[in-house]
């Protein structure tokens, strides 16, 4: 049976007074695939705006904002419903060239995989790659269980914490702290599994915690925008690993976008003009619960 579940995403920022803004760019409609159907969304925004839905070279929804006039409050407030299948990725065949590390793809495969092959953070004294090379010893060369016990690794030895400056960490930062948040976990097995030449992009979405529906153990990184990897297996295809909460599938993962590096998948985008001390700060709260009957479902469907 498929698991249906309700998003409401608010973001509010707040300025001293009223500031022009330039375009915003807002990441918030889930992508649909067959493991994950849209029901309903909405997307509400103020003040006063124009709006126009585009998608990126990713194939990624994205809603283009512009502001006519000044304000000292933006507010953004999406609505989703989406159906969750819950696909048991763990329990995929591989195609024999994926079984055992290191993984082959095939010519048309490397084509097309060529961007996310492609390691991105620097790693000048090979100390990614030797970490990476590490799991490939203790796994024996079982690819799954190579990228379990990299999972596991950075779930035990990386304290997950919240962190209020802008971007994501570099990987090097990440081990060195031995903290960090959703994304910087996510970044640091990306770019740990392309050290070993396995393709693996960015993605961003949302988490639905069981604990709000009584189970036993709460998820890291709820409440919030979240943040994963997927990885692509030969004869499984994309298959999402969240060393946050150590999750490769089920329905508690819900894909917004899918991205090369970090900086492409930022949830809320824009500039202002004004002095830096007209910045009063951003709040965001996201709220995800299980929907028992259809008939829960959000009453205004979205675009």
């Amino acid at each position: 049976m498929p698991t249906v579940l309700e998003v409401v995403h608010t973001t509010t920022t707040r300025y001293a007074r009223p500031v022009r803004f330039g375009e915003h760019r807002v990441m918030f409609r889930p992508q649909p695939r067959h493991d994950m159907r849209v029901l309903q969304a909405e997307l509400e925004i103020s003040p006063s705006h124009e709006l126009r839905w585009i998608t990126d070279s990713f194939s990624n929804s994205i809603a283009a904002v512009n502001f006519p006039g000044p304000a000292a409050e933006l507010k953004f407030v999406a609505r989703i419903a989406i159906e969750q299948y819950g696909s048991a990725n763990q329990e995929l065949p591989l195609a024999p060239d994926a079984v055992t590390y290191p993984v082959q793809y095939s010519a048309a495969e490397q084509l097309d995989l060529y961007p996310v092959l492609q390691p991105y953070a620097a790693d000048p004294n090979g100390e990614l790659k030797a970490l990476a090379e590490s799991f490939v010893l203790h796994a024996n060369g079982d690819t799954r269980r190579m990228l379990q016990a990299m999972m596991e690794s950075i779930r035990h030895e990386i304290s997950y914490r919240s962190r209020y400056e802008e971007g994501t960490q570099h990987p090097l930062d990440t081990i060195q702290r031995k903290g960090g948040t959703c994304r910087d976990d996510a970044h640091l097995m990306l770019e740990a599994c392309r050290e070993l030449g396995i393709a693996e992009r960015f993605v961003t979405g949302y988490l639905y915690d069981p604990k709000l529906d009584g189970g036993a153990v709460g998820m890291a990184g709820a409440g919030s925008t979240h943040a994963w990897a997927e990885v692509y297996l030969p004869g499984a295809g994309w298959v999402p690993c969240d060393p946050t909460n150590l999750l490769t599938g089920g329905t508690e993962l819900i894909r917004v976008a899918t991205t090369r590096i970090p900086e492409q998948a930022v949830p809320l985008s824009g500039s202002f003009t004004g002095a830096a001390t007209d910045y009063l700060g951003m709040e965001v709260e996201v709220r995800v619960r299980k929907l028992g009957d259809p008939q829960d479902l959000l009453s205004i469907p979205g675009p």
